[in-house]
């Protein structure tokens, strides 16, 4: 099936360095590796429940979502149990340690994602 979806240039760049680097035989054939991975850590987090204990780490441009990330952390109290804050220059990186409903933590790693200004989440569950 032929799609076709908008890259920032940068990042087209990049990508396109790092699949010839690594060897794939062409762009799409990196591409579908790279979705098959994106599906599968979404599928491994959609099936877990129960408790778990997790760090999320995620970047963020500091000045336009500050207030709205806060409101969500302030939501997620229930399962963010220390966080960790860095700036580097106009980007930030902070990490929430989790604690709690997997549901929860799988919620609150949605809603990190959903911010246009926000880079990267990234969850490393430490026990489920």
């Amino acid at each position: 099936m032929r799609t076709s979806f908008n890259v920032p240039e940068g990042l087209l760049s990049e990508f396109d360095r790092t699949w010839q680097a690594e060897g794939f035989d062409s762009r799409s054939r990196a591409i579908r590796e790279a979705l098959q991975e994106y599906t599968e850590a979404h599928t491994s987090l959609e099936r877990l429940s129960g408790e778990v204990t997790a760090a999320v780490a995620f970047d963020y441009r500091h000045e336009p979502v500050i207030r709205e990330l806060h409101d969500v952390q302030h939501e997620f109290q229930d399962v963010i149990a220390a966080t960790s804050h860095l700036h580097e220059g106009e980007w930030c990186l902070e990490t929430l340690f989790c604690s709690g409903d997997v549901g929860r933590v799988r919620e609150l790693v949605y809603r990190l994602r959903d911010f246009d200004d926000v880079g990267r989440v990234k969850l490393l569950l430490l026990r489920s």
